[in-house]
Formats: structure tokens, sequence, C-alpha cells
């Protein structure tokens, strides 16, 4: 028997009684039926589309959510004493140099506990090592609102910096459930989740600096966000979802190895310097902001953190609308380079002007080339680091910008002392100028590999 031919009708060359001509009311009764039964059709077909779709989203994108959200609530709790640190430490009776001290010691326990901690997770797994941090931030936090004196503080300073040592963690878990194009869009994520605490941290901050009686201005603010904390702790325990399988290796390798590996790779080692750089002309500016606006403008809290919801907004902006097709058209370098070049402006232009009205749009530019930095340079540390060192490597990157937050607000607090409030802006646009070279070599780097 031979095979039909395809391109044929099957009822081609036969009479069908279905193929009979049909009579002109018979097409209006078809079309009358069509025009009744279309609409449920079609609502349930597009109802089974969009469940189908949301049901795809959510398993695409659940884990991450849950991350997010985790980040959120607890950089609300960030957010409510970054603004307050310079006026706590004043409450206690502190010098300028032992407020800008406060900042560099919590960076010193981020120096010691990121890469502990960013190796461990590519060992044990992601999860354990964000329960464990986030209980020890509920536990510092309240430890802090009860400080007796400045240098008791300082030392709680430290510690919080240990706890807090779990961002190469976060980054990682990012990275694990992401391919490599998705990395730096969703790191970008995890910046806008530290944007949104930003904008909500300080207002929170703020009503809860309205105490009942007098000395507890700042305590109510703390036990606000060790509160917040435990919110957090409990999140990652439920809602958190592993993202790496335990392994039965060796202990985590020393520092020394994971620098060695790093210094190895011509682009890694770029990356790490210009985040030496950056993240020291940040902490420049975070630690002497507070001092500055108070020696210039006579600012206290209330403005400070007016400011905070500012820089959220913007950078939120930037990271979940903007970075993603930045990225696609320019690529992560170059994206980088002119985020750092961005950052460094606004530096000198806070230095030059005079004005106070001025702070606001100053801010916001300098917001705008900051948000688009930590996430490019998280995606390029993850694409060009195999899976299972993306931790020790993303960690080693942090503690490399935990020794610039270390020396960063020593160095600041000693040039506001000595030659002004102005200073540290300097310091911190000239800090950005070899970090925005090393960001274009690196893409040139990457383009010829």
């Amino acid at each position: 028997m031979s095979e039909p031919d395809p391109a044929r009708s099957p009822l081609e060359g036969t009479i069908a009684p279905e193929a009979a001509p049909v009579r002109k009311d018979q097409d209006i009764s078809w079309e009358t039926a069509d025009a009744d039964e279309d609409p449920r059709d079609t609502r349930t077909f597009f109802r089974g589309r969009l469940l189908l779709s949301v049901r795809q989203y959510i398993r695409d994108n659940g884990p991450l959510a849950a991350m997010l959200a985790v980040v959120f609530v607890n950089l609300i709790g960030f957010g409510i004493i970054v603004p307050l640190i310079p006026f706590f430490a004043s409450s206690l009776n502190a010098e300028p140099w032992q407020v800008t001290l406060m900042f560099s010691t919590y960076s010193l326990g981020q120096f010691f506990a990121e890469p502990y901690f960013g190796r461990l997770s590519d060992r044990i797994g992601r999860k354990p090592i964000l329960i464990i941090t986030t209980a020890m931030s509920v536990l510092f936090y309240v430890a802090l609102a009860f400080a007796p004196n400045i240098w008791v503080a300082i030392a709680i300073r430290f510690f919080s910096g240990l706890s807090s040592g779990n961002i190469s963690t976060i980054q990682s878990y990012v990275s694990d459930i992401s391919k490599p194009e998705q990395r730096a869009s969703r790191m970008s994520l995890i910046g806008a989740a530290f944007s949104l605490g930003f904008i909500i941290g300080p207002v929170v901050g703020s009503l809860a600096g309205h105490a009942p009686t007098p000395g507890s201005e700042f305590r109510l603010p703390l036990l606000t966000a060790a509160i917040l904390s435990a919110i957090a702790c409990v999140g990652v325990l439920l809602y958190v979802r592993e993202s790496r399988q335990r392994t039965q290796t060796a202990p985590p390798p020393p520092i020394l190895l994971a620098l060695r590996d790093a210094l190895r790779n011509p682009v890694t080692v770029r990356v790490i310097l210009a985040t030496l750089c950056y993240m020291a002309a940040f902490a420049s500016l975070e630690s002497t902001f507070g001092l500055w606006a108070k020696a210039r403008f006579d600012w206290g809290p209330p403005q400070i953190a007016a400011i905070f919801p500012v820089i959220g907004i913007t950078a939120g902006i930037m990271q979940i609308l903007l970075m993603r097709p930045l990225v696609r058209r320019w690529g992560e370098s170059k994206v980088l380079a002119a985020g750092l070049f961005l950052f460094g402006l606004s530096f000198a232009l806070q230095g030059l002007h005079s004005v106070e009205w001025l702070i606001t749009p100053i801010v916001v530019l300098g917001t705008i080339g900051q948000s688009v930095i930590f996430s490019t340079i998280c995606a390029i540390i993850s694409i060009t680091t195999p899976a299972d060192r993306t931790g020790g490597m993303l960690g080693l990157n942090m503690s490399t910008g935990a020794i610039a937050r270390i020396t960063g607000p020593m160095i600041a607090g000693a040039l506001f002392s000595a030659f002004g409030p102005n200073a540290p802006l300097w310091m911190g646009a000239a800090l950005t100028i070899p970090a925005a070279v090393l960001a274009l070599q690196i893409g040139r780097l990457r383009k010829g590999g």
C-alpha cells in the first residue's frame, strides 16, 4: 500500500455528505453560535494561560522573592540605625574620631566574617549561615540599645559587623539560582531591597525616635531594628529554600589561598582593587556626611533621616527599572565605569557648593552612579568565578571592601578634624578615578578573553 501524500487533503477525490454546499441560513447560525461561545472560550483560554504563567513565574522566581523579602525586612532595621549612628555616638559624648571609629569597627567585624561565612556557605549551604547571622543581629541590636558608654558601643559595633558578614552569602544564593545572563539584573534586585530598606528604615526610625521618656530616643529605634531582624530570621527559617547541596569536602581554604586565586585572575584582581577604591570613597562619605551636614548647615537627625528615602527611591528606580537595559546595551564594565564617574563627580560638587537646597540633587546624582556599582561588581565576579568558589570569592571581595571601610572612616575623620568638613569629599573624589580606570581595563580584558 502506498503512503498517503501529506500535501494532499484526506478528503480530496472523495465525495462526503459533509462536503455538500451549505445554505446561507446555516452560515448565519454558525456565526451566531460562534458569537455566543467565543467570549467564554477566550476568557477560559486566557485564564488558563495566565494561571500557567503565574505558576511558572513563582516556580522560577519564588526562591528569589523569598530571599529579597528577607533582605528587605532586615535592611529596614539597618536603615533605621545608619542615620542615627553619629547622633547616638554624640549622645555618649563621643569625639568626631570616635564617631568614625564606630563605622570602622563595624567594618572590621565584616572583614573577618565575610570570607569565612562566604566559604563556609559553599560547603554547608547558604541557609544555615543566614539563620545564624540574622539571629546574631538581634542580639547585638539589643546590646547596643543598652550600651552604657562609647567604648562599649564601639565594641558592640565590632560584633554587629560579624553578624553582618552575610552579604556574600546572599549574593552567592542569588548566583546559585540565576543563569549567567540573569545575574547582573538579579544582583541589582539585592541593591533594590537595600534601597527600599533605606526608604522605610529612616521613617520607622524617626517615628520610633519620639520616645516617651528622656534618654530613650535611640533605644526604641534600636529595639525596633532587633525585632525586624528577628522577623527576618524566622523568614529565612520558614520560607528560604536551600540553594546549594551540603558537600563532604575538606574545610574551606584559608583566605590567603582565595586571595592567591584572585591574584592569578587579571579580571578578578582588578575588580578587587576597584572595590577597594570605591568602598574607601563610600565609607568616607558615609561616616562623615552627618558631621559635614551639621557643620555646614546645622542639620540634625530629622534632616539626615529625610535624605535617606531620596537615596532609596533613586537607587530603587535605577536598580529595578534601568539596570537590566543598561547592562544589556553597554555591558557590566562600561556601566561600572560610568557609575564610578558619576559617584566621583557628586563628591566634587558637594565640596564646591555652599547652597543648602543643592544637597538633594547632588545626593541624587551620586546615588545614580552608586546604585549600579555594587551590582555590576558582583555580577562580574560571579560570571568569572567557578560555581564552587563563588561564595569564597564574593566573600573575599566583601572583605576587601571591609578593609576600605575600616581605613576610610579613620582617614576621613582625621582629615575632617585637621582640614575641615570638605576634606573627606576630595579624598572620595580622588579615589573614584583609579576605580573607573580599572573598570575600563576589566572590560578590555573580558572582551579579549
